[in-house]
């Protein structure tokens, strides 16, 4: 059984993945406004593969970016 932290990258990792910058990924974890949503683990963002290769993928889970 995979553990959360198999499943999900910070926000560095994130953003490079995505092509922005980390403060952008803050900033929709902190406005909820975002395309995608982080998890929080020990009190820090992290954030799904699967939302990340689905939002490159162009199946956006909200419709703003």
């Amino acid at each position: 059984m995979e553990s959360e932290f198999e499943k999900t990258v910070d926000t560095e990792e994130a953003a490079a993945a995505l092509n922005r910058k980390p403060q952008t990924l803050r900033k929709w974890a902190c406005l909820e406004e975002g395309p995608i949503r982080p998890i929080r683990i020990y009190g820090r963002l992290h954030w799904k593969i699967s939302d990340i290769q689905s939002l490159l993928n162009g199946s956006a889970l909200d419709s703003a970016i």
